[in-house]
Formats: C-alpha cells, structure tokens, sequence
C-alpha cells in the first residue's frame, strides 16, 4: 500500500444548457452507472455518490465560453481496480442516450492522477488536471489509462493492465 489512490474523472460537455435536459432525469440516470460503479471491488468515492447537485459544473477549458458539463468523479485504490469497473458496470442505458445528451469532443476530457488516500477531490481539481493532460500530455501530474504513471513513491510509469480473461467479466 502506497498511501495513494487513483484519481479519475471524465468531463462530458452537455448539448444545451442544463435546464432543457430535465436536471432530475438526467441525475436520476446518472446515478445509474454510479450505482454500478460503487459496488465494484477497488472503488473508493464518487462525487455523484456523495454530491449529486456537483455532478453538473461548468467548466472554461481553454475557450472564451464556458461549457456546462457533466463531471463524473471517482476515486479507485489502483489502476487495476478502475479498469476491471470499467469492463464490469453495466450503465449501458445510460451510455445510449449520451448522443441525445453530450457534446462529441476531440479533445481530452478525462484524466487520471494520484491523491493521498483520503482526498476526496473537486471539480476544480479535476478542471485543472484535464487542463495539464491537454496543455502537457500524459505526465505524473495527469495521465490517462493507455501510459499510466504508478503512485509518487513508486520509481516507473507502467503500461495499462491487462483487461480480464472474458469469462472473468460478469
């Protein structure tokens, strides 16, 4: 144990300003996937969990308007432990209406990055942390999972784990 956890948030630009989208249908899916993803091993905090009305932000990345999004931020013990939520969640409805609901971007709008175990970060943190992957690259400061960076006390950035054997996805 390193004395870190992992974490990760995903940034999803809305079509239209938040009072068209029905704000209650669109927390009332979001904690679907949120759901799924706090029962799997490894998971630690999600801003949707513990802040549902934080789940909706906005955020200025590098353009003169400011972008209304949704933020969805978790907190894993390890690289490992996030890809195996990944491969196991099932927000599959959700995933089907995110056309009807988000922006398609080509630009970064995830990172990951290490916090001591207990930190429990914003979405200001999280801004900041799409921010230095989009200025930067991948770094040890923010990173994605294809190069990983393993936590501060640890000497290599490490390539993604392997996913699970597909009879070990459920």
């Amino acid at each position: 144990m390193t004395g870190y956890h992992l974490a990760q948030v995903n940034i999803a630009r809305v079509r239209e300003p938040p009072a068209p989208l029905s704000p209650s249908e669109l927390a009332a899916d979001l904690a679907i996937p949120a759901e799924a993803v706090t029962e799997q091993p490894g998971f630690v905090w999600s801003l949707a969990a513990a802040q549902p009305a934080s789940a909706l932000h906005t955020f200025r990345l590098g353009c003169a308007e400011q972008l209304a999004a949704v933020v969805n931020l978790t907190v894993w013990e390890s690289v490992e432990a996030l890809c195996s939520a990944v491969l196991r969640s099932d927000g599959s409805a959700f995933l089907r209406r995110r056309r009807d609901w988000f922006r398609p971007t080509d630009r970064s709008t995830n990172a990951l990055w290490w916090v001591l175990a207990g930190h429990r970060p914003d979405p200001a943190e999280a801004e900041d942390r799409v921010r230095h992957l989009r200025a930067h690259g991948a770094t040890a400061t923010a990173f994605t999972l294809r190069l990983a960076f393993p936590p501060p006390s640890s000497p290599q950035p490490s390539s993604p784990p392997s996913p699970p054997p597909a009879s070990a996805v459920g």
